[in-house]
């Protein structure tokens, strides 16, 4: 069970990092697998989440209102679509400090100032910001005229200084006029320039899970479909049926570091000898018979010849070794718990669910009690 449940995290993992990139079904499938290698309560909030999501089309307390009966008249013309387009935006309701914050954004010289932050802001700082901003200016929220291009520069703004190598490269050119020449869809490629690999509304969706729903006035196409070249606007269909083809080659590559990983991990057992303990009891090794280290009572399990080989100062530095792994694993554990809680709460504050908060309230965080008795046991309270 133990080595499933290392699989189930890694395929949380996997998942994670699928959902950052707005790959959802690569997501589901990967938690889906980890439910079913070992079940865990961050792998069952995650899908719920995302399922949520998915059914409500995103439907909290952020929700666009209905569409008059003007906005829904069908265009005849591209003229008539972009007028009724611009017509949807600043025909809602905004107030003066809306239409404040999007001039702000339109007069920034550079993605520093669009996000209020310092030239030298690490990642959180940045993502502090973009959240702020980022919900301040959705065009489901904010109905002031430009506030659909502004939340389009915040998104740039922290696609280009959240990825190192985009922002050595911007920092050198130092405005966002010289170094994105691309501005008709505002979206920015990790590979080439400012045309994007991920749009605004992914991006979004990457930090909240979709809280607000895309309608036709504001959706963005997806910058990950169709760009192979800086002419190129869409891939023709025989185009699209070569990547779909190299699906699979794309997915080996992927996974390569994990495999690569697992066999080295393979090798590494197979090379190093079997410690003499088990933290818990291993009828395979013969290690079922328990015994507790005289410092700290950790209980551990060792074999009918343990007693004769190890005597005296090799029995002490097993027990020293014994409680090292015990406080590591308690030290993990508890991390994990606070991950699972942070997780629970942050979803409850995005789908503003009183049932995923009361949950995260009710955790009895065992290791981190744990790991409180054992760090007043090492200051000798």
């Amino acid at each position: 069970m133990e080595g499933n449940r290392d699989e189930a995290e890694k395929c949380i993992g996997i998942a994670r990092e699928a959902l950052e990139a707005g790959n959802r079904d690569r997501a589901l499938r990967f938690l889906g697998k980890a439910q079913k290698l070992y079940p865990t309560e961050t792998a069952r909030v995650l899908l719920e989440a995302i399922m949520k999501n998915g059914s409500t089309a995103g439907g909290g307390a952020y929700c666009r209102k209905p569409a008059s009966s003007s906005d829904q008249s069908k265009p005849n013309s591209t003229k008539e679509s972009n007028a009724s387009s611009a017509a949807g935006e600043s025909g809602k309701g905004y107030n003066k400090d809306q239409m404040e914050g999007v001039l702000s954004v339109k007069k920034c010289k550079n993605y520093y100032e669009v996000l209020g932050v310092s030239k030298d802001a690490g990642e959180e700082d940045l993502k502090k910001a973009y959240r702020k901003l980022a919900l301040k200016f959705h065009p489901d929220k904010n109905h002031a005229p430009g506030a659909t291009e502004a939340f389009k520069k915040i998104g740039n703004a922290y696609a280009v200084l959240s990825n190192p190598e985009k922002r050595k490269q911007y920092d050198l050119t130092g405005s966002e006029e010289q170094t994105c020449n691309h501005p008709s869809n505002g979206r920015f490629n990790f590979h080439r320039g400012c045309e994007a690999d991920i749009t605004p509304e992914d991006l979004f969706n990457m930090f909240f899970g979709g809280a607000f729903p895309t309608g036709s006035v504001h959706s963005f196409s997806n910058g990950r479909a169709g760009y192979s070249h800086p002419n190129q606007h869409r891939q023709s269909g025989h185009e699209r049926e070569e990547e779909r083809g190299d699906g699979g080659f794309s997915m080996v590559i992927q996974l390569m570091p994990i495999i690569v990983l697992i066999f080295v991990s393979l090798l590494s057992q197979l090379m190093v000898s079997n410690p003499p303990y088990a933290l818990y009891s291993r009828s395979s090794t013969g290690q079922t018979i328990k015994m507790q280290t005289e410092n700290l009572g950790v209980i551990y399990y060792v074999n009918k010849d343990f007693r004769n080989e190890y005597k005296g100062v090799s029995l002490q530095k097993v027990e020293k070794s014994v409680e090292e792994d015990y406080v590591s694993n308690v030290r993990n554990n508890c991390w994990k718990e606070r991950q699972q809680k942070t997780d629970l709460l942050y979803a409850a504050k995005v789908y503003r669910d009183d049932r995923l908060r009361k949950k995260a309230e009710s955790m009895s965080m065992e290791n981190c009690k744990e790991l409180e008795r054992l760090t007043s046991l090492y200051r000798g309270g």
